[in-house]
């Protein structure tokens, strides 16, 4: 069996574009608002749900045959709770800091509506090669939404990135104040909007 052909392909690289998981099905639009304050936490936020949503995809569409249609959410949200604990037990014994930042937001994980939907519409009716692939791309979409978010919030509320200060201190001897309303959740929202927004107009243009 071939590892790469077309449907592959559009099952990883679609999330990152076209079929968006934020900018065009405007899923997981809560953690994107809690988490971007800063650009480490979101960076980590990004890899423990690209993590958790490919090998989610992967078990799920291994025993999707075994499941009875009665208790599937049940079963997927048991799958998503167990991945959820070890990342973040890891989070916990190797980025104590930075599993102190996310909070309550790891767990709430297992509720998150692109997990979950990837899970129901994609990973119960498909392989799981395809399964994994879909479940980085959504992730790694969800990731750069973050990243993105987290990065302006960080460099226009704080003048740093990942912590290291980068507008230098004779600007702020100049008068230079940082943005505070970037720290507050609201311009999270409005930042997301205006990503959605850039993307829908370059790629949704009227015919």
């Amino acid at each position: 069996m071939a590892l790469w052909n077309k449907q592959y392909k559009e099952a990883l690289c679609n999330p990152l574009n076209l079929d968006h998981p934020i900018l065009v099905q405007v899923l997981g639009i809560c953690s994107a608002l809690a988490v971007t304050s800063q650009l480490k936490p979101a960076i980590v936020m990004g890899l423990a749900v690209t993590v958790i949503t490919a090998f989610a995809n992967v078990i799920i569409s291994l025993i999707r045959n075994t499941i009875p249609n009665r208790i599937r959410i049940v079963v997927q949200l048991v799958v998503v709770a167990a991945l959820v604990t070890i990342v973040s037990q890891i989070l916990k014994a190797f980025a104590y800091d930075v599993s102190v930042q996310l909070s309550v937001y790891v767990g709430l994980i297992i509720t998150n509506c692109i997990l979950m939907g990837r899970l129901e519409a994609f990973a119960m009716q498909n392989k799981p090669w395809p399964s994994f692939l879909d479940g980085i791309g959504n992730g790694l979409g969800y990731a750069m939404i973050l990243v993105i978010v987290g990065a302006f919030r960080e460099f226009f509320g704080r003048g740093s990135l990942l912590g290291f200060q980068i507008i230098p201190d004779s600007f702020y001897d100049l008068g230079y104040i940082n943005n505070g309303m970037m720290t507050m959740p609201a311009m999270a929202l409005i930042l997301v909007g205006c990503v959605i927004w850039v993307h829908r107009a370059y790629f949704y243009k009227e015919k």
